[in-house]
């Protein structure tokens, strides 16, 4: 009976793999590699987005002064911080699915310098 199980859930595995890979041979990431990106990008986002307060702080400040910076840039940063865990666990739940980041830029710290912006969910992948 176990013998049985296992092998139907390997069956299964290998199914579900092979119709959701992505049928158009121009992709430039493949299926495997849109996967992995997920699920590392929504773990990063989960565990560094604690990051996005001293970034807001440092981008408000430097926009207008220190107290409106440290004031207004913990909130947003807040509000970055909530919105990249929301990212983070969509990556981790639909990595399966093949889709474009949802967040620019992809990590907190690809460039500290740019403000944190949000695109469309659930765009297919090119």
């Amino acid at each position: 009976m176990n013998r049985n199980a296992n092998t139907l859930a390997a069956v299964l595995v290998v199914v579900f793999l092979l119709t959701s890979l992505p049928t158009q041979a121009e992709e430039t990431e493949s299926y495997g590699e849109t996967f992995g990106r997920k699920l590392t990008t929504g773990l990063a986002n989960i565990t560094t987005s604690a990051l996005e307060i001293p970034k807001n702080i440092v981008l408000i400040n430097n926009q207008s002064n220190v107290i409106y910076g440290f004031v207004g840039g913990t909130f947003k940063g807040l509000l970055n911080m909530g919105g990249r865990i929301g990212v983070g666990v969509l990556d981790l739940v639909s990595s399966p699915i093949p889709t474009q980041p949802i967040v620019h830029p992809l990590y907190v710290w690809d460039n500290f310098d740019a403000e944190t912006t949000y695109g469309k969910a659930f765009r297919p992948s090119k």
